[in-house]
């Protein structure tokens, strides 16, 4: 053999080693993430939201694979975990839903090798962290809205599970009905049920026959919206707002607003903090001023803009501005909620209870905790909570 010839093969040796390199760090450098949904991603709701996020994040980052599992149970949380740890092989487990709590717990104890992040829980451990969109600031914005639209003074809730997330997004609707009217008083349905067009359809029809006129919801289907549009275009007006996705063209004459989440940033940050292995567990709490929340009811407008004219012919007081049309008001409450100081806050006391209890004394600002457990309704709201 020629020392050419050698040396021509060694370099050929050396570049295939390398180069053989190079695809194992390329593939070190990939990452699964594995998500669990409580209902089916075709839901217009929570399920939906995350998984349109989901989407995002695999155009938008070339080092992730995604997958996910849709419509599992609370109680088998624990077994699609351990499925897509041992048979998928997924790097980070995303659980959606706060009763998948305690299950994503126990799998964090299991493999410590791995990173678990559950949506609207508390529990956390060091290869565990929380993450959550809230929606409460949105709430009270589409409270303003109801309690001046309302001519029975009768406003409907239909709320899915018992849990203090939903008890949160309940009174802080009230408040805002409560500022606007305060004669006005909000009953609540409970479906015990996040995802249940059927279910919620009969609430909403239920709570119109008891004189609601203006409906918002906590459920994953546009079922209360489409309700609102058939009373409607009736000619009896029944005012509705869009939850978590854009739901405006299921009644384009009655709903007024709602409340959405875009999750891709969130997911954003923490995949890629992970990714560069700078990842710590911590607790996730974006609100408007993070850019998570929207109010609006088809993903563009703060507001149908059939409701518009109405709204600036609303003159209002308010403490701090003085003299405002309501249209205006909602917009500086946004923007206030926006500023990175959050100079309005919607759960400012004085807040009572419905036993007339003070939870909140003048001028105090509810804390994280406060939020994060509540579970007491306010003073304007009628209807109890399960224990």
């Amino acid at each position: 053999m020629s020392k050419k010839y050698f040396l021509t093969l060694l370099v050929a040796v050396i570049l295939l080693i390398s180069f053989s390199s190079m695809i194992s760090a390329e593939q070190e450098k990939k990452l699964k993430a594995g998500f669990i949904y409580v209902g089916p991603v075709g839901d217009y709701g929570w399920s939906n939201a995350h998984d349109a996020a989901r989407k995002q994040l695999e155009k938008k980052y070339p080092w992730l694979t995604t997958m996910f599992v849709e419509s599992i149970p609370e109680g088998d949380c624990l077994r699609v975990i351990n499925r897509l740890i041992r048979e998928e092989n997924c790097d980070v487990v995303f659980t959606t839903s706060y009763g998948y709590m305690n299950d994503t717990a126990k799998a964090a104890k299991q493999f410590t090798d791995k990173i678990f992040l559950h949506c609207a829980g508390y529990k956390r451990d060091t290869n565990l962290g929380t993450y959550f969109a809230e929606l409460y600031q949105a709430y009270y914005i589409n409270g303003l809205m109801a309690g001046a639209l309302t001519k029975s003074d009768k406003i409907g809730y239909i709320a899915a599970q018992p849990i203090p997330e939903v008890i949160r997004h309940i009174n802080a609707f009230a408040l805002g009905i409560k500022e606007i009217n305060p004669k006005a008083k909000v009953k609540v349905k409970w479906l015990f049920s996040w995802y249940d067009p059927g279910k919620a359809k009969e609430a909403a029809e239920s709570l119109i026959g008891e004189g609601c006129d203006a409906l918002a919801f906590t459920e994953d289907s546009p079922a209360v919206i489409q309700v609102g549009e058939e009373y409607t275009k009736k000619g009896k007006p029944v005012y509705t707002f869009a939850h978590y996705s854009p739901m405006q063209n299921f009644g384009e004459t009655s709903c007024v607003s709602g409340q959405l989440v875009d999750w891709e940033p969130m997911y954003s940050d923490i995949l890629s903090k992970i990714y560069l292995k700078t990842w710590k567990s911590e607790d996730y709490w974006w609100l408007y001023k993070e850019k998570s929340v929207l109010v609006s009811g088809d993903g563009k407008e703060v507001m149908n803009p059939k409701f518009v004219d109405t709204f600036k012919k609303i003159e209002l007081t308010d403490s701090i501005i003085g003299k405002i049309n309501l249209y205006d008001l909602i917009l500086k409450r946004i923007e206030q909620m926006s500023e990175p100081t959050v100079i309005f806050e919607p759960f400012t006391g004085p807040v009572k209870d419905q036993t007339g209890a003070e939870r909140l004394k003048s001028g105090e600002r509810a804390s994280h905790q406060t939020l994060w457990t509540m579970d007491w309704f306010a003073e304007n709201i009628e209807g109890t909570i399960p224990k």
